[in-house]
């Protein structure tokens, strides 16, 4: 069917040539559509760069066809459409509308018109939605982890056609989106699966309906509850709910219905909101009964069938090293000193996998789960008490089955031998890492030597790891002294000491030597046919990532030298020039997110971070899946075994990464839901210094020195000026007295607002010693200020767009692609 085209903005130069101005910032509803074919990645064409005056009218034909998907047209349309009548531009337009169909972009019909072929630029992908007005969807991959965000794909929110964050759909790019430095666009075609079947939030009930408040700040609509679906729930409750409506793909308005499942507790309450966070993020609060009943059938007694093929280390001096409240010790260490003056140390590792067999519910669970969640008042393990805190922890004066690596260390800690295998050891002490620290310090103490030993070893490891580029990332991390409601006393940070850096070298060194003997196994096999592992890999940063950092660290005084051969040298270099500098903190977080996401993967990729050329995670199988499949591998090639298939296990490493992700996802929930509980018994005239930690057209985030705690200073607060948003110098500005606010300027806040549902805090500005702008370094703010706050869930944001649009075929004149302007 023929019709009129949908909005479609130009301005009309008389040679026929669409003007390249800018766009109006708002454009009609365009229809949804469903289109269920599968696309194959091959037939997804790439996005063409405008090279020439030839290119981009040939995107601007094709944007056209697709953004006017659901109409067919006649060349003559089209050029009316284009406003073209210079004889010479309509033979260029029709040639490029027979190339279009060449290429099959467009599709000629039986009377003659042409469509947009549906699949030619569909993309699948996952749902990332932002802000109340727009998401991002971003492309699968081929390892499962997100690529480069350039490739994610904007979407207004009126054209996700019903699909809600983390949901996998099928969107359309517009072909031209790239061009004139916009951002990749589209609209959502179909909906090909939901990321989300129930929701977690705080219920409002009233006499004939309720509805759930959701915890998730990606979600922006109430969930409707009727009556008789409220499960026994009352007022002010937090609740899991199970969604029975999702919104409807024909409107921009996100409603949801749903149905109480489970009814967590009273919201507030710290058990409450601990489970909480953990059904927000999909984590597991108990196990399944059939899944304790096989763990607790396990025999405890180690029988001497167990011990025949284990090398016996019980006799040699071993002991663990761990914080002082861990429960489960699934790492120890052993010393002797050889008849030829070298040192021998094991690093000996919970054989769980002895007990975990494939096939078994254990194993199941284990895997759906991949890992343990460490909250801030509770740990959620991987694997049930009988395993985590009994049989696989390496308790002190107990006979405990092992798998370990051993090796032969010279005086200068250079590696002469090495042994791997099972093992069975007896730990002689358990050590907290500040009792371990004491004894060192003060030269005193149980195995004092072997400390000392072990701590010399460690420096001289750690020392070759720089010298063979390893960076030196130090981040802050919090912790809580709780009371026995789990209200938070007091915020501290970890302080790392020379007993936990001694662990952790010797770890490393496990991991590391563990890949590399399976890799060398290869050489045994028929074709060079290379042994399928595990590997922990870390991908080096994007190039114009780690520039855009280096031109910002540049602003605030700092060198980054990015062209430098040694990257590593001049990464730690950095970190030493802003070390005990207010802003240090902030700026080591942005190095770290400059770099690519460790994860898991068959393929031998490196870790850059670390200055290793292969890396495996062999040391904590009690909290992690992929060492429970690293120990199987490593066993497996021991026993002479053939390479075992590759796709496997690639699949199961991309799902324990992605449990990973969420699980430090609910990890970082609980723990600035607790910065926000302790800020808001803070006494309200009370005072603190801080750091401007982030800058956004909306306000200024402020992390508060003594504790971390972060908060917002929102732009309307800012009452002596009129301020504007300098978002290429990380600053704002004021129109009349040009003061500034730039990312690491210390200034004084006390608290305004606490939210405990969103875990957010507002402060009010008390003091600072902001610089003020001057000719020279004051260029055009990129952005107004803004006194409405961006992705706020108050108010009419969580509905979205304030008002639904008209829908249907597009008037000419209007831009191509709606009119959404510049991103």
């Amino acid at each position: 069917m023929r019709g009129k085209p949908k909005q479609d903005k130009y301005s009309k130069a008389t040679s026929g040539r669409p003007s390249t101005g800018q766009s109006p910032t708002t454009r009609p509803r365009e229809k949804g559509f469903e289109k269920s074919a599968k696309v194959k990645p091959s037939q997804v064409r790439p996005i063409q760069q405008a090279d020439s005056f030839l290119d981009e009218m040939k995107n601007d034909i094709m944007a056209f066809f697709q953004i006017n998907d659901d109409h067919s047209f006649t060349q003559e349309q089209v050029l009316d459409h284009f406003g073209t009548g210079d004889r010479r531009m309509k033979l260029i337009m029709h040639g490029l509308i027979g190339e279009l169909t060449d290429e099959g972009t467009i599709v000629r019909q039986s009377d003659g018109s042409y469509r947009a072929d549906a699949n030619a630029n569909l993309v699948e992908g996952v749902v990332d939605h932002v802000n109340s007005r727009f998401a991002f969807v971003i492309p699968n991959t081929a390892s499962g982890v997100r690529g480069d965000r350039d490739d994610d794909i904007w979407v207004s929110t009126e054209d996700l056609a019903g699909a809600v964050d983390g949901d996998r759909v099928r969107v359309i790019r517009f072909t031209d989106s790239r061009n004139r430095g916009r951002r990749l666009e589209g609209k959502v075609a179909n909906v090909i699966e939901r990321g989300r079947t129930e929701l977690v939030g705080r219920i409002e009930v009233w006499p004939t309906y309720g509805f759930v408040v959701p915890d998730s700040k990606k979600i922006y609509d109430d969930i409707f509850i009727s009556k008789e679906k409220l499960g026994g729930a009352a007022d002010g409750e937090k609740v899991i709910v199970r969604l029975t409506k999702y919104p409807d793909p024909d409107s921009h308005k996100q409603r949801f219905e749903g149905e109480v499942i489970t009814v967590l507790g009273l919201a507030g309450q710290n058990n409450t909101e601990m489970h909480a966070i953990l059904a927000e993020f999909g984590l597991p609060i108990h196990f399944p009964e059939d899944v304790e009943q096989e763990a607790e059938a396990i025999p405890t007694q180690i029988l001497e069938k167990d011990l025949a093929k284990r090398r016996d280390m019980r006799e040699v001096t071993t002991f663990t090293i761990d914080p002082v409240d861990a429960k489960d010790f699934d790492d120890a260490l052993s010393v002797q000193i050889l008849d030829n003056g070298n040192y021998e140390i094991g690093v000996h590792i919970a054989d769980v996998t002895h007990y975990v067999l494939p096939g078994s519910k254990l194993e199941a669970e284990a895997y759906k789960r991949a890992t343990s969640v460490y909250l801030v008042d509770r740990v959620v393990p991987m694997l049930p008490e009988k395993l985590s805190n009994g049989l696989c922890s390496l308790r002190p004066n107990e006979d405990k089955l092992t798998f370990s690596a051993v090796f032969e260390l010279t005086p200068n800690a250079q590696l002469v031998n090495e042994w791997f295998g099972r093992t069975a050891i007896h730990s002689n002490r358990r050590f907290a890492y500040e009792e371990a620290q004491d004894i060192l310090n003060n030269n005193s103490g149980d195995y004092l030597e072997e400390l000392r030993l072990l701590n010399e070893l460690a420096y001289k490891l750690r020392d070759e790891r720089f010298k063979n580029g390893a960076i030196n990332f130090e981040t802050v991390e919090v912790r809580f002294r709780l009371d026995e409601n789990g209200v938070p006393l007091t915020v501290y940070p970890k302080i790392r000491q020379d007993t936990n850096k001694l662990i952790e070298e010797f770890m490393l060194l496990a991991n590391k030597r563990v890949a590399e003997f399976v890799h060398s196994l290869s050489k045994r096999n028929k074709n060079g046919e290379e042994n399928t592992m595990v590997y922990r890999v870390h991908e080096g940063p994007a190039e114009d990532k780690l520039r855009s950092f280096s031109d910002f660290a540049r602003k605030l005084g700092y060198k980054l030298n990015v062209d430098d051969e040694h990257l590593s040298s001049s990464m730690n270099r950095f970190m030493v020039s802003i070390e005990g500098k207010p802003e240090a903190g902030m700026l080591q977080q942005l190095a770290v997110r400059t770099m690519s996401k460790a994860r898991y993967s068959t393929e031998d990729l490196g870790h850059f971070g670390l200055a290793f050329k292969r890396y495996s995670h062999f040391t904590s199988p009690i909290r992690r899946y992929p060492d429970m499949m690293a120990h199987r591998l490593l066993q497996h090639y021991l026993d002479k075994g053939k390479p075992v298939d590759r796709e496997e296990y690639e699949e199961k490493c991309r799902h324990a990464s992605e449990r990973e992700r969420m699980a430090s996802e609910a990890e970082r929930a609980s723990i600035k839901y607790k910065q926000v509980e302790f800020m808001s018994r803070m006494a309200p005239d009370q005072v603190f210094e801080g750091v401007i930690s982030g800058v956004t057209e909306f306000g200024i985030f402020v992390e508060i020195t003594e504790n971390s705690c972060e908060g917002l200073v929102r732009m309307q607060d800012l009452s002596d000026d009129y301020y504007e948003f300098d978002k290429d110098n990380y600053r704002i500005i004021g129109q009349r007295h040009k003061k500034m606010y730039t990312f690491g300027d210390p200034v004084v806040v006390k608290v305004k607002d606490t939210n405990l549902a969103r875990r957010s805090m507002d402060f009010t500005l008390v003091s600072d010693k902001a610089g003020r702008a001057t000719n020279l370094d004051f260029s055009k703010p990129s952005s107004r200020r803004r006194d409405d706050n961006q992705g706020s869930r108050s108010g009419s944001s969580r509905g979205g767009s304030s008002s639904r649009q008209k829908q249907g075929v597009a008037a000419k004149g209007e831009n191509r692609r709606g009119g959404r302007g510049r991103r």
